[in-house]
């Protein structure tokens, strides 16, 4: 059996979908892992050949739960923009989380995957053009707010960054195309202008959601 890294990813990923957690992968697999975790595929335990992250999957504990509604299965998401990415193999499902990470909390309901009964946003403090430099603090500040004008209190007292604003019905919308065809098996990465032409697509433009095209993969 041949392993290669976008199967592995595959493998992966419908382990999260299956079972909610990725699988155990044998040891002939870990060549093509470790190719995975170098090209930003997966996030893996330091040291170890262990699943961290799969976006837009979590293997531990976050504060990003997606319920399936109606069905014994939820999933733990890196962040908001993850969740509704976890979404579309649970288009009727419910997001539990806090609006920017405090104390008060949100359930944000999804329809068929394509309808979230919400009105607020969806913060991106950082650039995704600096998401890899460390993609799991950069995921736990993807936080939704009731209202844009809450952003700027709420970065001063926690000394981030003020950054974009996004309604979550688009950030529902990003997440469908980013998102729709990681089950392939023959995924790979977006490479830096296909990420651009998602950005514009989905109509996020402007400095923030500038993306320089060096070949790196997203």
């Amino acid at each position: 059996m041949t392993w290669d890294p976008a199967r592995v990813h595959h493998e992966i990923l419908q382990g999260f979908v299956d079972r909610g957690h990725p699988p155990r992968l044998p040891e002939e697999a870990h060549p093509a892992l470790r190719e995975l975790e170098a090209a930003h595929g997966v996030v893996l335990h330091p040291g170890t050949t262990d699943v961290w992250v799969a976006h837009p999957f979590s293997a531990s504990p976050t504060a990003v739960w997606v319920e399936r509604r109606g069905a014994d299965r939820g999933w733990w998401a890196p962040c908001l923009w993850c969740a509704m990415g976890v979404v579309l193999a649970a288009p009727d499902a419910t997001i539990h989380v806090r609006y920017g990470g405090e104390a008060t909390a949100a359930a944000i309901q999804v329809d068929a995957g394509t309808h979230v009964d919400s009105d607020a946003c969806v913060h991106f403090p950082m650039p995704a053009r600096d998401a890899w430099n460390n993609v799991i603090h950069y995921c736990a500040t993807v936080l939704p707010f009731r209202t844009a004008d809450d952003i700027s209190a709420w970065s001063q007292r926690h000394d981030l960054p003020v950054g974009a604003a996004v309604p979550i019905a688009q950030v529902l919308a990003l997440a469908r195309v980013w998102y729709g065809g990681h089950l392939a098996r023959d995924w790979r990465k977006w490479t830096s202008s296909e990420v651009q032409e998602i950005f514009t697509r989905v109509g996020l433009t402007g400095p923030h959601w500038h993306v320089p095209t060096t070949g790196e993969r997203y």
